[in-house]
């Protein structure tokens, strides 16, 4: 009995580490009207069948996730009454229940046009 419990254990625990390592590819890119006050970030997700149903960021030091507008497609964008402090920090939810954390996205000197792809 206690050796089922264990291959049950090592089972879940191996489903929890290849569903971490499976994670859809993600990529976000900086979009024209993003200024010192306001990111529009085109968010690519790469699950079939799956699409994101929330997106969160985080300012660099910040300690609370503020969450992003969709727009039209995948667009997203966070406005802010004071200036933003990158590097950001995204979180996001999709509609099959993945959840994702990716720390230091886009770099504090980032460029409107270029694609950042999560680290690790």
């Amino acid at each position: 009995m206690a050796s089922s419990r264990r291959l049950l254990a090592v089972a879940v625990l191996a489903a929890l580490v290849v569903g971490a390592w499976c994670a859809a590819p993600v990529t976000f890119t900086v979009e024209k009207g993003s200024d010192e006050k306001k990111l529009a970030v085109l968010v690519t997700y790469d699950s079939p069948g799956d699409i994101l149903s929330e997106l969160e960021i985080r300012q660099n030091n910040a300690d609370e996730w503020v969450a992003m507008t969709r727009g039209e497609g995948d667009l997203w964008t966070f406005e802010s009454a004071d200036p933003l402090v990158p590097p950001f920090n995204f979180r996001y939810f999709t509609k099959n229940g993945m959840k994702n954390v990716y720390d230091n996205v886009i770099p504090a000197k980032y460029t409107i046009g270029a694609t950042y792809t999560p680290q690790g």
